[in-house]
């Protein structure tokens, strides 16, 4: 999933015959997930269509102030416009809108909404070799850059004149990554390694049968997906799930057992910054394990269980510079146990569910969760959905990490 996925972009289209690859901006756009809008200035309407970009991006394409065809229309609000954009992207960027730009030139609604906008603002330059080095021109980058925009660099190539060098705008495709990279590099969790189990553990009886929970993985799979978007790179270890991700910097490593969990969440531990174990590891399991299945017999069947290594308490007397967090589900003395477990088991965070708390519990959507730190501050969330559990699991990591 890309960083730009949710994001809402506005995209600022000038007057420049470069101003055709704004529809392939648009889709690529569109495919990473954001929220596009287009503002364009009045004469771009001669290079590129509104029709084109508001089909692609499905939404209205604004180019003036008011709708001369219909009286009765609102005006098209700039301040709204930049307010609503987390990003602001102007490209193609003709010299003409850029001195404007510098200068606070507001004769157009894109150069209203340049002006009022709060957000980031990132400009591909597009224009002709001599334009390009013109000794303005590169007054008027340096005012840009100043201001705290952000600019694509122009390529290398050939020119609409014929000439060839600088001056031809960045690709759509380069655009997309500039704007990744440059969003990557502000993530809280850029350069951090993440561990964190999920899901259940089954151990087994027989070639059939197991003992297990209910587990869904719901819960770990949502905090390493928040995770990956915070910048981290995560290691999920889950165990069996019929949830999946799709995350470039996430490595899914699947296991069934308690053993299996504990040798691989060992295995990562060493290397990472921040550990969070989520799963519903087995305190016990068979202590024999039957080679065929177990037939139906008439009288009673007994189990000898022994326990499975505490993953959760081994980490907590191996870490040395590691953010470790464990989960309590509790059904009595919720608080009283989860504050013992995370002393017992040398943790800096618990998270605390329990199973009374009506939203909370295996294979919800929504959880309800309280965290309890290492010096035994309590700080209780309402029920939410576990996307954003897991953002609030995770900030309060991160403000930690910086306290």
């Amino acid at each position: 999933m890309s960083v730009l996925s949710g994001k809402n972009i506005l995209l600022g289209v000038t007057a420049g015959i470069a101003a055709y690859k704004s529809a392939f901006l648009v889709r690529l756009l569109v495919k990473a997930g954001a929220q596009v809008k287009v503002v364009m200035t009045p004469s771009a309407k001669e290079f590129v269509t509104p029709l084109t970009l508001s089909t692609l991006s499905k939404n209205e394409v604004f180019s003036s102030f008011t709708n001369d065809e219909d009286e009765n229309a609102q005006w098209n609000n700039h301040v709204e416009l930049a307010l609503w954009a987390d990003l602001f992207v102007i490209a193609p960027a003709t010299a003409n809108t850029l001195s404007k730009m510098a200068h606070g030139t507001s004769d157009n609604l894109l150069l209203a909404c340049y002006l009022s906008a709060k957000c980031p603002v990132y400009y591909a330059p597009a224009m002709d070799l001599d334009m390009y080095k013109h000794p303005s021109t590169k007054q008027t980058f340096e005012t840009l850059d100043s201001f705290g925009n952000i600019r694509i660099p122009a390529e290398h190539g050939e020119l609409a004149s014929g000439l060839v060098g600088e001056g031809r705008m960045a690709e759509p495709e380069t655009i997309i990554a500039f704007l990744e990279d440059a969003i990557k590099r502000t993530l809280p969790l850029r350069g951090k390694k993440v561990v964190i189990t999920a899901g259940p553990t089954y151990e087994a009886i027989d070639p059939v049968r197991f003992i297990g929970n209910h587990s869904s993985g719901k819960m770990g799979y949502a905090i390493a997906e928040a995770a990956v978007k915070l910048g981290a790179e995560v290691i999920l270890i889950s165990g069996p799930s019929s949830l999946s991700v799709n995350e470039k910097r996430l490595t899914l490593v699947k296991v069934t057992s308690a053993e299996e969990m504990y040798n691989e969440t060992h295995s990562h531990f060493d290397s990472c910054d921040i550990a969070i174990l989520s799963a519903a590891v087995a305190d016990y399991r068979p202590k024999q394990v039957s080679t065929q299945k177990i037939k139906k017999a008439a009288g009673p069947l007994t189990l000898s269980l022994e326990k499975t290594d505490d993953i959760l308490a081994s980490l907590g007397a191996r870490k040395k510079r590691q953010f470790l967090v464990g989960f309590a589900l509790e059904t009595e003395n919720e608080l009283e146990n989860a504050k013992t477990k995370l002393k017992k088991k040398n943790l800096d965070l618990i998270v605390l569910n329990s199973l009374n708390d009506e939203g909370a519990g295996f294979s919800k959507d929504t959880n309800k969760v309280t965290l309890v730190s290492k010096d035994n501050k309590v700080l209780p969330f309402s029920v939410k959905p576990k996307t954003e559990v897991a953002n609030d699991i995770l900030q309060y990591i991160i403000e930690q990490l910086h306290a």
